[in-house]
């Protein structure tokens, strides 16, 4: 099991604009870690303020920077808590990342990994 803290940051808003809003993580604490989560689909939870919520968790691709994306998509969950600190618990590998062609076929595998959490 991995476990991943951090700083929630802006992100680019693209999982918001397809129904599935994320949150994601500064990767200081990431860069940090010795053992490092392979890129892929995770389901987990979050921790936020002493509460647990279910999630997906997406590591990775790299960025424009060449850093890994950390994100989280907390079920029931649609807050704004940017600066907030959580922690990311990666439970169960999922699947590998990787890219669609198109954004409907994204959606839908996106519905696939959340019914796995």
């Amino acid at each position: 099991m991995y476990t991943i803290k951090g700083k929630v940051i802006k992100g680019d808003g693209y999982g918001r604009k397809i129904g599935y809003p994320t949150i994601n993580l500064d990767r200081k604490y990431f860069l940090r870690m010795k053992d490092k989560t392979p890129f892929g689909v995770y389901s987990g939870v979050v921790f936020l303020k002493n509460k647990k919520y279910k999630a997906g968790i997406i590591i990775g691709p790299l960025d424009k920077k060449s850093l890994p994306k950390i994100e989280a998509h907390l079920i029931n969950f649609n807050k704004n808590i940017y600066g907030e600190k959580v922690t990311l618990e990666i439970h169960k590998f999922i699947r590998k990342f990787k890219e669609f062609k198109t954004e409907k076929e994204l959606i839908l595998q996106i519905k696939k990994d959340l019914k796995k959490c």
